[in-house]
């Protein structure tokens, strides 16, 4: 297994961010990597997101769970690996909102291949974070 983890802190409320996650349509406002997306219907377990990152092929995720203001996990699957990502929202320090993003590749020759392709899919995390936690704050 190969996993990456980033966390940020902001002063925007838990449904701040939420709402910003669960509006799909407009990630491209706070992930600058969009080039196109659409969900399936409501954004909820089982929906299926098609993501398409700038010159690059579709990406197709499914979300796996989904609880409002606290997390959402999707899911994709190529090539015989599982890249499982966990969007969570805690309490940091001060009161204030923590933003973690967990990337999990499993599968067969995920310890070989998860290094090669992880830190590529996990690369714009921080920039992605820091846009999207001041978006919620403005």
């Amino acid at each position: 297994m190969w996993t990456y983890e980033h966390s940020i802190e902001t002063d925007a409320a838990p449904e701040a961010i939420w709402s910003l996650w669960a509006d799909v349509e407009n990630w491209g406002t706070w992930n600058a990597d969009i080039a196109g997306i659409r969900i399936s219907g409501p954004f909820r377990a089982g929906a299926e997101i098609v993501m398409s990152p700038a010159e690059d092929d579709p990406v197709h995720l499914l979300v796996a769970e989904a609880l409002p203001n606290e997390l959402f996990v999707d899911e994709a699957r190529f090539d015989g690996l599982l890249l499982r990502t966990v969007h969570r929202l805690s309490q940091g320090e001060r009161q204030r909102t923590k933003v973690t993003y967990r990337m999990e590749i499993t599968g067969a020759d995920a310890d070989e291949v998860g290094p090669r392709i992880g830190p590529a899919v996990t690369a714009d995390w921080p920039e992605t974070m820091s846009a999207l936690v001041e978006l919620a704050q403005a």
